[in-house]
């Protein structure tokens, strides 16, 4: 194991780089009950179903640390947030996270009912994960030049998320499984 030390992203966790080399194993190392790859997708899809929840929350952490800043900070005189672009800033922020917001919670009413599909938590991933990092990224405008420091949160966020884009399936994984659903040809090379 190498731990991955100099990254921008999720520097709370230790990851690391694993190899295996010339590794083999019985047949009682097989996981009961998984046959194939369902068991790996399975892990997959319930880490992909968690995932459209937590950027959701990033997001929502983005939005609330500008609308408070927008409400303190004073410029010409006037809090910022009296002026029409932030409000339509945190207006657009706003319709973001409850649109996400109510895709996650459609898919936890599908998951609670057993009607969950593999694509659905696809399209949740994709969707909520993109619109956080829009989240975060106009977040940090507001913020202006406080926004790169650590005593706010987006641009944090904004460097989690990117990493959240690549694990458990990049977009372009994600829009290849959506593809194929709604095509009905698979894609995938």
């Amino acid at each position: 194991m190498t731990p991955i030390d100099a990254k921008l992203s999720m520097r709370a966790s230790i990851q690391c780089d694993v190899v295996f080399d010339a590794v083999r194993l019985g047949p009682e190392a097989l996981l009961p009950g998984a046959m194939g790859l369902r068991g790996p997708f399975s892990c997959l899809n319930e880490a992909r179903y968690g995932i459209a929840w937590g950027a959701m929350g990033a997001a929502r952490d983005s939005y609330e640390a500008a609308l408070e800043y927008a409400g303190s900070r004073m410029q010409f005189g006037k809090p910022l947030a009296s002026y029409q672009l932030t409000q339509e800033k945190l207006v657009n922020m706003v319709l973001e996270i409850q649109k996400g917001t109510l895709l996650a919670l459609h898919l936890g009413r599908l998951k609670d009912a057993g009607k969950l599909h593999p694509e659905q938590i696809s399209a949740g991933k994709l969707n909520n994960v993109r619109e956080a990092i829009k989240i975060a990224r106009e977040a940090r405008t507001i913020l202006g030049g406080n926004g790169i420091t650590l005593d706010y949160p987006p641009m944090r966020h904004a460097n989690n998320l990117e990493s959240v884009r690549t694990y458990e399936g990049t977009d372009e994984v994600h829009m290849l499984i959506l593809g194929q659903h709604i095509t009905g040809v698979p894609a995938f090379r």
